[in-house]
């Protein structure tokens, strides 16, 4: 059986090289679909996430057939930011069948990041990245998690890849006590003079130029974290404004400054592709979170209370369900923040990474 490594280089070979996906999760019951019209402009470099990246798609053909994928990306914002030569190994996917595909895949993209300049290589944490499932193989995650396979752990160790961080997914049961708990913590917040304004009633330019500055403040310190560009700010609000995007999110302002942020995609189970007897269930309707609270606020409830008002309002929407989502297993303080919301550990997840010679 011939096997060969591809790089993709015109439109329908990177069209080819996202729709992989689907053939990879074909035989799930219940899964997220391929997102070619996002992913498509940052190959073809027509993206805001294009800008300060270099990257490179290579294919894994086995007798014509594509069995394997990866995109290697020299990120300078992330290099820039943490001061490390470290290369990225993005939108990793690979049949059963393709152990023996995989490692000269992952070495040839290794390779690359090398001659670029990198030292050492990252799979399964990145911008627009997020890690590997090592249980919950079977459950629908929140739509900007992975649903991997289980044999993609011995693909990567098989490559030379060992586990650089782990991560937990929290979800929550709404209950009317969890309501009453939420609640209080929102009218905390106003107590102490803390204005939670909706994305949507701020001017949108605005909106965005703060939404990033305090992200970008908040996450400063966070591992692995990227910051973002007021362009790519923009073009998530774009995409994921039609599922309630700006209905959600939030900032908070203190005597009228932005000092936090809760960034909420309400479910998008609709989109989700499910086999014949296999409906979404109301614990897989789940929310994406993300929040942020800058360093000289921290300690006095804004962080609960910046959660709080988005669970209220999906509850309001009909959420029986909502996610804490993904926490780095040693952040504490966020782990802790998950717990006084009501949640629980759903899965656990992990980030390889190996050095480059």
């Amino acid at each position: 059986m011939a096997l060969t490594i591809e790089s993709p280089a015109d439109v329908d070979e990177y069209t080819e090289f996202l729709e992989f996906f689907d053939d990879v999760y074909a035989e799930r019951r219940v899964r997220w679909p391929s997102f070619v019209s996002f992913q498509l402009p940052l190959l073809t470099g027509e993206s805001p996430f294009a800008e300060r990246r270099r990257v490179r798609p290579f294919l894994a053909r086995r007798d014509g057939r594509v069995v394997a994928r990866v995109l290697a990306v020299i990120d300078e914002a992330y290099q820039e930011r943490w001061g490390e030569p470290l290369g990225h190994l993005n939108m990793f996917e690979a049949l059963p069948d393709a152990a023996a595909a995989t490692r000269p895949l992952l070495a040839a993209a290794s390779t690359w990041l090398a001659e670029e300049g990198a030292r050492a290589a990252r799979v399964g944490f990145a911008m627009l990245e997020s890690p590997f499932a090592t249980d919950a193989y079977d459950v629908l995650p929140p739509s900007w998690l992975r649903q991997n396979p289980p044999y993609y752990h011995a693909f990567f160790e098989d490559a030379g890849f060992t586990p650089e961080r782990r991560f937990v997914d929290y979800k929550i049961e709404v209950r009317p006590e969890l309501i009453a708990r939420w609640q209080d913590a929102v009218d905390a917040a106003a107590r102490a003079g803390f204005e939670l304004i909706r994305l949507r009633d701020v001017p949108p330019a605005r909106g965005v130029a703060e939404f990033t500055r305090v992200w970008n403040e908040a996450f400063a310190r966070h591992w692995g974290q990227t910051p973002f560009s007021d362009a790519e700010v923009q073009a998530l609000v774009e995409v994921l404004a039609p599922a309630g995007m700006l209905d959600v999110s939030r900032l908070a302002y203190d005597r009228g400054v932005a000092v936090g942020v809760v960034w909420i995609v309400p479910t998008t189970a609709s989109l989700a592709l499910t086999a014949p007897g296999r409906d979404v269930a109301p614990a897989e309707r789940l929310n994406n979170l993300g929040i942020g609270v800058l360093a000289p606020v921290r300690g006095r409830g804004l962080n609960l209370a910046l959660a709080g008002r988005a669970f209220l309002d999906l509850a309001a929407q009909g959420a029986t369900h909502v996610s804490y989502t993904l926490v780095l297993d040693d952040n504490w303080p966020s782990r802790r923040t998950a717990e006084k919301l009501g949640a629980a550990v759903c899965a656990h997840y992990v980030a390889y990474g190996r050095p480059l010679a």
